[in-house]
């Protein structure tokens, strides 16, 4: 679609521009709910997974994410999806409550641009594995942590907390994140918006394209 709105001129850019816009529209809304697999397209851009089903407060969510960073300056990447339910998996919900099958296909999914070590979270355990094969040493240290548990809450724990027995495991000290200041729960509103953003930053760069387009056309004809 845009080698079509680049090839276009006058009133027919005009008219694809337009049908493009209503095509976001008309994805955005259900893509939430019909993605595939919801973490694997967040995870390719950030270090943590959090569903906004869950009642996960933006304060808990940063310090799951501090965590993560924290692991990450010392030495030890990592990524983390917390799964609450079968609603969080998409299109892939026969993986629920299988952390482990899950972790490795969602680090399959992920090797497009991440090859590192992935953890899952889900209530009754968890999942590890590296580039979408199981990693047996890191899976023991993680199996020997208390079942997350179904609430919000105890999820983001169970995160912070395998996040750490890991990094130990290898030697790597992650100092326990504090609660950030504030509260509420904007986190999921930010996860599932990734859908909507990233073809709105499509059409943005379609547009630009064709500015930049039209600048050297005119640079050449002297027009």
């Amino acid at each position: 679609m845009i080698g079509s709105l680049l090839r276009a001129r006058g009133p027919a850019l005009g008219r694809r521009l337009t049908l493009l816009a209503l095509v976001t529209a008309l994805v955005a809304v259900p893509l939430a709910r019909a993605d595939g697999d919801p973490a694997s397209d967040y995870l390719l851009t950030r270090a943590t997974f959090v569903p906004p089903d869950l009642g996960i407060s933006s304060s808990d969510a940063a310090r799951l994410a501090a965590t993560v960073a924290a692991a990450r300056s010392s030495g030890y990447p990592i990524r983390v999806a917390l799964i609450g339910s079968a609603y969080d998996l998409g299109s892939v919900s026969a993986l629920e409550r299988k952390p482990k099958q899950y972790a490795r296909f969602l680090g399959e999914e992920l090797t497009l641009v991440y090859h590192g070590r992935l953890l899952v979270v889900m209530p009754n355990g968890f999942g590890v594995s590296r580039g979408g094969k199981p990693l047996p040493g890191d899976q023991r240290v993680v199996d020997r942590l208390p079942a997350p548990g179904t609430g919000g809450p105890q999820l983001v724990q169970a995160g912070i907390d395998g996040v750490r027995a890991l990094a130990a495991a290898a030697g790597v000290r992650v100092s326990a994140a504090r609660p950030a200041a504030g509260g509420g729960g904007g986190a999921g509103a930010l996860v599932w918006g990734l859908g909507a953003g990233a073809v709105a930053l499509l059409l943005a760069a379609a547009a630009g394209l064709v500015v930049v387009r039209r600048r050297r056309t005119t640079a050449r004809t002297g027009e």
